[in-house]
C-alpha cells in the first residue's frame, strides 16, 4: 500500500505535513503579512502546540517541515503550497507573492520522503491549496479568485487529466478585496465525503448547483459567527468522517455540526488562526487519507 495519496477530504487522516511556527513568526512584520490586531506571536505558537496535540491524539503521523528562521511566516499554513495525489505531489504557485518560495520547500520535502513529483505549475499559473476541494477521487474543485487563476486550473488539468482526474474552476467573489484571503475552503468545509459545512452567500452559484446535483448535504454555518470569526468558524478539519477540529469561541457553529452528527473538538485559535487568516485545515496538508471502504 502506498504511503501517500490524498484525493478525499474527510476520510481517516493518517499522515499529514505540518510546519511549526518559530522565529519567522516572532519577527513577522504584522502589516506586511496582513495579520490583524489579534496577532501575538508567542500566543500563536502556544496555540499551534495545542492544535498539534489534537492531531497526535487523532492517531495521525506528522511529517515536519523545518522552520529554519527563513522569514516565511505563512509557511505554517502547509495546505496551500502543494497538492498530493495518488500518483504524486504537485508543488503549486502562490497567489500571495510573499509566499512564493514555499512550493520549492514542499518539493524538497516530498523528494526526501520518496514521494514522486508529478509536475509543478509554471509561468502565470497560480493555485493555492486552500482553493482546492476533492468532490470525489476523480474530480477536483478549484476556487478562482485573488489567489488562484484559470491558468492554474488549465495546468492542473494538463497534469491530472491523464490520470482520469478532472479539475473544475469556479469564480470566487470579491468579498473583502485582493489583500484578504478568501479561499474556496473559506466557504466550504467537508465534514464527510457527502456532507459539507457551508456559507452559501459566498459560494459560486454554479458550484452550488453542482453540489445539489451530487447530493451533497449542506450544513449551513451561522452567518453572524462567520463575520465575527473572519470566516474561520467554517474552517474545520476532519480527522475522520464526522470527527473534526475547529477553533474555539463559535458555539453556534459547533452546535449545528453536532446536530448533524459531527463530533467537534476545539482549540484556542485567536492569535494563530483569526489573526493570521488561516484555520486548522490551512495548518495541515494531508499526505494520506485512508478510505473506509
Amino acid at each position: 500500500m502506498a504511503n501517500y495519496g490524498c484525493q478525499l477530504m474527510a476520510e481517516k487522516m493518517s499522515k499529514v505535513l505540518m510546519r511549526r511556527p518559530g522565529d519567522s513568526l516572532r519577527q513577522a512584520n504584522q502589516a506586511q503579512w496582513h495579520y490583524n490586531h489579534l496577532f501575538d506571536a508567542e500566543k500563536a505558537i502556544q496555540q499551534f502546540d495545542a492544535f498539534t496535540q489534537l492531531i497526535i491524539d487523532s492517531d495521525c503521523e506528522i511529517v515536519w517541515m523545518e522552520e529554519g528562521n527563513d522569514g516565511l511566516c505563512d509557511a505554517m499554513f502547509t495546505r496551500d503550497a502543494s497538492l498530493i495525489t495518488k500518483v504524486g505531489a504537485i508543488p503549486l504557485q502562490m497567489g500571495k507573492p510573499l509566499r512564493a518560495p514555499e512550493p520549492e520547500l514542499h518539493k524538497q520535502t516530498y523528494e526526501k520522503l520518496g514521494i514522486p513529483i508529478l509536475g509543478q505549475l509554471t509561468g502565470d499559473a497560480k493555485i493555492e491549496g486552500g482553493d482546492t476541494i476533492w468532490l470525489n477521487e476523480k474530480t477536483l474543485l478549484v476556487g478562482m479568485g485573488f489567489r488562484s487563476n484559470q491558468a492554474g486550473v488549465a495546468q492542473l488539468n494538463e497534469l491530472l487529466n491523464p490520470h482520469d482526474i478532472q479539475v473544475l474552476g469556479f469564480d470566487m467573489p470579491y468579498w473583502n478585496g485582493k489583500d484578504a484571503c478568501l479561499h474556496l475552503m473559506s466557504v466550504i468545509s467537508p465534514l464527510t465525503e457527502s456532507k459539507y459545512l457551508v456559507h452559501p452567500p459566498l459560494i459560486p452559484a454554479r458550484l452550488w448547483q453542482l453540489l445539489e446535483a451530487e447530493g451533497i448535504e449542506c450544513v449551513i454555518a451561522p452567518e453572524d459567527e462567520f463575520t465575527a470569526s473572519f470566516g474561520l468558524n467554517l474552517n474545520v478539519l476532519p480527522t475522520s468522517p464526522d470527527q473534526c477540529i475547529m477553533i474555539d469561541g463559535f458555539p453556534k457553529t459547533k452546535q449545528v455540526m453536532e446536530e448533524h452528527g459531527v463530533t467537534v473538538t476545539v482549540f484556542e485559535g485567536d492569535a494563530l488562526c483569526m489573526a493570521c487568516e488561516g484555520g486548522p485545515t490551512c495548518l495541515t496538508n494531508p499526505i494520506l487519507r485512508e478510505t473506509s471502504q
